[in-house]
């Protein structure tokens, strides 16, 4: 009987063991900005990859580390990494995150990066994404866009000063100098994603 519900039990997980890990080609999205705008990896024509964040409006994590985002954008984004940042949560289980709350958001701190709503949710299972905030490196090859990095933005999220490591930076500065990211995993925090 047991043996018989871990059987049913793993035939039907879709997100930790379907997610993505460390070298897998991500697929393509299509999800809505607060523009009103559909975006697309495939958009990008000229970006060498990407740093998505999954975040959102209402997590005290997210709102520490949301200055360090917009940082990331503006460093990074004209070296050809830009930021896209995706908001996974139910907007009906956290209203905070409705789509209007995010416009409102995006606008008042001046985003210079999309920041989509995960309609449905379809998109970060595959990705594997738990915590707001969770980030996630791509760089891209001729394969497609490949997962580098997967994990926290950096080590300390209550003080941008006290920061030792910088896991994000260092990740995305290793693939532009065309070497091995040191630290290719580590643990997200924040918010676990409302379902």
């Amino acid at each position: 009987m047991i043996i018989t519900f871990l059987s049913d039990f793993n035939s039907n997980t879709t997100t930790v063991n379907d997610s993505y890990k460390i070298g897998d080609v991500v697929s393509d999205f299509k999800l809505k900005n607060v523009d009103g705008n559909m975006v697309s990896l495939s958009d990008y024509d000229d970006a060498k990859g990407f740093i998505i964040a999954f975040t959102c409006n209402t997590c005290p994590f997210a709102k520490a580390y949301e200055d360090r985002i917009i940082a990331l954008d503006k460093m990074y984004a004209p070296k050809g990494f830009p930021v896209i940042a995706i908001n996974p949560n139910n907007p009906m289980a956290q209203p905070g995150d409705s789509f209007k709350a995010m416009q409102m958001r995006a606008k008042e701190k001046g985003y210079t990066f999309p920041y989509l709503v995960d309609e449905g949710q379809h998109v970060y299972p595959k990705f594997g994404a738990t915590k707001t905030p969770h980030m996630f490196v791509l760089q891209k090859t001729k394969q497609g866009n490949v997962v580098k990095y997967i994990g926290a933005i950096d080590d300390n999220y209550k003080d941008a000063s006290a920061v030792k490591t910088k896991y994000v930076e260092n990740a995305v500065d290793a693939l532009l100098k065309g070497e091995e990211i040191k630290e290719k995993e580590t643990k997200a925090i924040g918010c676990s994603i409302k379902v």
